[in-house]
C-alpha cells in the first residue's frame, strides 16, 4: 500500500510540473514578471565631429506614458556621477518618474572640465555647446519616448549658466530652467570678463524668451557672487512677465536649520513663472545635497526637490 500511494504522489508532481509547462507553452500562462529596476547607463553621442559621453538615469516607474527628463549640467571639476550624487537628483527623480541625463564634460575641452558659457562661441543657438546639449537631448528624447512639453534642463556653478544660455538658445526645447549658483547670459566674453562676473556679477543680455526660472544661491558665495542669481531671475522677469510682475516674499528655515529667502513672482493670471530662493550664510554649493558629492552643502534646502517640483508645474506652452 505505501509503495502503491508514494506512486501516486510521483504522478500527481508529474502532472501538476507538466500542466503550468503546457499551458506556458501554449501562451496561456505568463509567469509573473520580475520587478524591474532603475537604470543607470552609458551612453556616447556625436554632433559635428565633437563625440560627448553621458549617464542616462531611467527609473523603473513605468506609467505607459511619456515621461518627463531633466539635463543636468554638472560644475566644473565635477562629472556625471559626482553631480548625481551629490544632489541625489536621481532618487527624486524616481519618485516621480522622471529621466534625467548628465553629459560630461572633458579636460579636452575644457581644463577644469567646466561647460565654456564665458565664450561667445557658446553662447549661441546654432553653434558650439548650446547646440551640442540641445541635439543630445533630442537624441535621448527619440530613444526613450519622452514626453516633449516636459523638458527641462538645471545646472550648477558653469553648468547653472549653461543651463540659463540653453533656457535663452532653445526656448523651445526646454520648459522650465533651474540656476543654482550660476551666472546669467551675456555676463562674460572671455575668460577675464568671466572671472569679473564671478567676483563681482554681471548683467544678463535682455534679448530674446526666457523659460520660468527656478533660481539658488547662497550670499556667502565667494566663488560665483549672488549678484549672479539676482541677475539670472531680472532676466526671466524681462523676458517672460505679461505686465508687472506680482512679488510675494517669505522667510524660511530647512529642517537642517539653514535660513533662506524665497521671492516668487507671478504673472498676471497668477502663475508663479520665477522663484529667487536666496540661502543665508551658504556658500558655493547644491542646497540639500548629499556629502556623497563635491560641492554639496546637506543644511539645505532641498534645491533638487525644490527643481523637480517647480519644473513639474510648467509644461511647455506654445
Amino acid at each position: 500500500m505505501a509503495s502503491l500511494f508514494e506512486g501516486f504522489k510521483r504522478r500527481l508532481a508529474q502532472w501538476a510540473g507538466a500542466v503550468p509547462r503546457a499551458l506556458r507553452r501554449a501562451g496561456l500562462l505568463v509567469p509573473a514578471r520580475e520587478v524591474e529596476a532603475d537604470q543607470w547607463l552609458d551612453g556616447s553621442f556625436t554632433h559635428q565631429h565633437r563625440s560627448i559621453a553621458y549617464k542616462l538615469f531611467v527609473p523603473a516607474r513605468n506609467t505607459g506614458q511619456r515621461r518627463p527628463l531633466l539635463l543636468m549640467l554638472h560644475g566644473c571639476t565635477q562629472d556625471p556621477d559626482d553631480f548625481a550624487a551629490g544632489t541625489q537628483m536621481n532618487r527624486l527623480a524616481a519618485e516621480r518618474g522622471f529621466l534625467v541625463l548628465y553629459p560630461t564634460q572633458t579636460k579636452q575641452h575644457n581644463a577644469a572640465r567646466c561647460w565654456n558659457w564665458f565664450l561667445p562661441q557658446h553662447q549661441q543657438r546654432e553653434r558650439g555647446e548650446p547646440a551640442l546639449l540641445a541635439d543630445l537631448t533630442r537624441s535621448v528624447m527619440a530613444d526613450h519616448a519622452v514626453d516633449p512639453a516636459r523638458v527641462y534642463v538645471a545646472g550648477l556653478s558653469a553648468g547653472g549658466a549653461m543651463a540659463h544660455i540653453l533656457a535663452r538658445t532653445h526656448p523651445e526645447l526646454f520648459a522650465a530652467v533651474g540656476v543654482h549658483s550660476g551666472l546669467p547670459i551675456g555676463a562674460a566674453k572671455d575668460l577675464m570678463s568671466a572671472m569679473a562676473a564671478m567676483k563681482n556679477g554681471a548683467a544678463a543680455a535682455t534679448a530674446g524668451p526666457v523659460r520660468p526660472t527656478i533660481v539658488f544661491h547662497g550670499d556667502a558665495d565667494e566663488t560665483v557672487h549672488p549678484r549672479n542669481g539676482e541677475e539670472v531671475a531680472a532676466a526671466a522677469l524681462a523676458a517672460g512677465a505679461s505686465g508687472r510682475p506680482q512679488a510675494h516674499e517669505t522667510q524660511g528655515r530647512s529642517k537642517q536649520g539653514r535660513a533662506y529667502a524665497r521671492r516668487t513672482y507671478a504673472d498676471t493670471h497668477g502663475r508663479i513663472t520665477v522663484e529667487h530662493w536666496l540661502l543665508h550664510g551658504a556658500g558655493h554649493a547644491w542646497a540639500g545635497g548629499s556629502a556623497e558629492g563635491s560641492f554639496t552643502d546637506p543644511t539645505g534646502p532641498d534645491a533638487s526637490d525644490e527643481m523637480l517640483r517647480f519644473f513639474l508645474s510648467h509644461p511647455q506652452t506654445p
